[in-house]
């Protein structure tokens, strides 16, 4: 009855009364509109467009699904309408002028991923999941499945993380989608396929619990390792295959050797860098601050590692653009 009397009440225009009822939402339809378009703040644009045609088309919600349902409908309606009208951020070019990068292993086809906060997830962490569901939301948030995800269709990205993410029943995708079943399961079949052929083979391995003490210690020491420029303890924490992306710029570094190469070329011009701790995408993030000659730590970029075992098996730099979704100040003073 309390819902039903805030429903009438939004319908007549009480902004308040549709606030009550669609913040419930909020944060998980947010986490959706960033899956759906792999860039943080291109989900949350998304997720005021989806209220917004939420609030202006609630005259349209019939009541035969949940609310929620209706909410995943319209946002993940929008994110499709943005992903078809998007130009994509451009690639950007290397401007360290004082270090030439090695030989790019390859280049990247994601350019515009973008970091989520953990902070964020918090509001997330008990949403339910239909039974169909097949991954672990932390899973699912990581930058492997991320990157992977993101190359895949609009549409398929859609109905994989409808289906297999979320654990929607195809019917109800299949409405979302104004679509049918036998094309939903034809589009899923494609969309798990794609996925598996793009996921690392070290997605999904085991990794210490966040937080965890053996977490703790492996980013101990990279930490030293990298504040300290020691090539060698980094690379002794690194696997054989690990992978280095830069988003914005599509250089991409696969294997160890390569990828010591490249940060041991940044560590011998000179560069003194501290890392200050935070968490991205469920994962083990920093905040880099570039000691300058006027004594001030300047945010130079943000990184985010991914575990594997005891190891470190990708690291991802972004641009310290990123730095006010974290709470990370643009520079730090002298020490």
């Amino acid at each position: 009855m309390m819902t039903g009397d805030l429903m009438a009440r939004a319908r007549s225009g009480d902004g308040e009364a549709f606030r009550t009822l669609t913040e419930p939402y909020r944060w998980e339809l947010q986490v959706h509109c960033y899956r759906m378009l792999g860039s943080f703040q291109d989900g949350e644009d998304a997720l005021q467009d989806t209220l917004l045609a939420a609030w202006q088309g609630l005259d349209g919600f019939d009541g035969r699904a949940s609310l929620r349902t209706w909410l995943y409908r319209v946002a993940t309606n929008r994110c499709l309408n943005a992903r078809r009208a998007a130009s994509r951020r451009p690639a950007k070019e290397w401007t360290l002028s004082e270090v030439e990068p090695p030989e790019p292993t390859r280049m990247g086809e994601i350019t515009w991923l973008e970091p989520f906060p953990d902070a964020l997830l918090e509001g997330v962490a008990h949403a339910p999941l239909g039974p169909e569901a097949r991954y672990e939301q932390t899973e699912a948030m990581s930058l492997a499945f991320m990157t992977a995800l993101q190359v895949l269709p609009a549409r398929q990205i859609a109905v994989l993380v409808l289906r297999d993410v979320l654990g929607f029943h195809a019917r109800e995708v299949a409405e979302m989608l104004d679509s049918t079943v036998e094309s939903v399961n034809s589009v899923l079949k494609r969309a798990r396929s794609g996925l598996q052929r793009r996921l690392p083979a070290t997605a999904g391995g085991e990794c210490p619990l966040p937080g965890s003490p053996a977490e703790e210690a492996i980013v101990a020491k990279f930490v030293h390792a990298y504040q300290s420029a020691d090539i060698d303890a980094l690379v002794a924490l690194l696997t054989d295959d690990v992978f280095l992306a830069m988003p914005p710029m599509p250089f991409e570094y696969q294997g160890c050797e390569v990828v010591a190469r490249f940060c041991g070329m940044l560590f011998d011009v000179g560069r003194r860098v501290d890392l200050v701790p935070t968490r991205a995408n469920g994962q083990p993030a920093f905040g880099l601050y570039l000691h300058g000659p006027d004594g001030v730590r300047h945010g130079t970029g943000f990184l985010v590692i991914t575990l594997t075992g005891d190891r470190i098996s990708a690291m991802t730099r972004f641009e310290s653009s990123v730095f006010p979704w974290f709470g990370l100040p643009r520079s730090l003073p002298g020490r």
